[in-house]
């Protein structure tokens, strides 16, 4: 991204006037509100068209599998923000937006660049795609790195969100280049690495909503907003029966101080 004086200060996605607001030219009152779905709006906010079916359908899907994932790191941190400060729902949802890192939720953006590197190397070596996702597993297995987009703690014979995914992708006609490089990466890695490594969710839903239009560029806008819905549910429980400060101190219990002792715990030893 470029930093710094810009040549163009314009926008395309919204403007109004003292009668009306434009969105990606549409009318917001006369066209839009009450007339078309938030999935709908979503895409067409981002890439300034309406979805067609089985692009609504894909995003549909994908907002769906990854919106709740249970107390993992941010939503737990969310809570506890909440528990601080019930009054900033602001904050409490941010914390949450802001954990989503490389390791949860935001997996989806590495597993995507991922396979798009795997794409362009099969491109410019002139290989194809088997010999490109081979190669670039036998690299990630030297530099010990972890497969983009495969492998899961819990499921590790399948993860049954993935192949549902997968198999919509394929009933309705989305499936491409994105989703059989995924599924060549999968049939290969467990024998490279030497171990199971099945395709999960974060592999999939980069693989089929790419397959469907979506850009590489955004494809993190879509595990943060499907997060955003599942942190509501969250703060909102939270609200009405509070956990955030039984997690807290869960975690103060089980961690153990290994740092350097004041002069009066050693006295005390002596």
């Amino acid at each position: 991204m470029r930093i710094g004086k810009q040549d163009q200060s314009f926008t395309a996605i919204a403007t109004s006037d003292a009668e009306s607001i434009t969105v990606r030219g549409h009318d917001l009152c006369d066209d839009l509100i009450g007339k078309i779905g938030f999935t709908d709006y979503f895409w067409l906010l981002v890439l300034g068209e309406k979805p067609t079916e089985p692009q609504r359908r894909m995003m549909d899907a994908c907002l769906v599998a990854i919106a709740e994932h249970g107390l993992v790191p941010s939503v737990q941190a969310a809570r506890m923000t909440l528990a601080a400060g019930p009054d900033a729902w602001q904050g409490a949802m941010s914390a949450g937006l802001l954990g989503m890192g490389s390791v949860v939720a935001g997996s989806s953006e590495v597993a995507a660049q991922f396979l798009q590197e795997v794409l362009d190397k099969a491109e410019a070596d002139g290989t194809d795609l088997e010999t490109a996702a081979i190669d670039s597993l036998k690299a990630l297995k030297a530099a010990k790195k972890k497969v983009p987009g495969l492998g899961h703690p819990q499921h590790n014979t399948g993860d049954p969100r993935a192949n549902t995914l997968m198999d919509l992708s394929d009933e309705i006609g989305v499936s491409g280049k994105y989703v059989e490089t995924l599924r060549i990466l999968g049939k290969h890695a467990p024998e490279i690495t030497g171990r199971p490594l099945p395709i999960n969710v974060s592999g999939a839903i980069p693989a089929t909503i790419l397959d469907a239009g979506w850009p590489l560029e955004a494809i993190k806008a879509v595990p943060l907003l499907a997060r955003a819905a599942g942190l509501s549910a969250h703060l909102y429980e939270e609200s009405l029966r509070s956990i955030g400060f039984i997690m807290s101190n869960h975690a103060d219990q089980a961690i153990s101080y290994d740092g350097v002792e004041s002069s009066k715990t050693q006295a005390k030893r002596a």
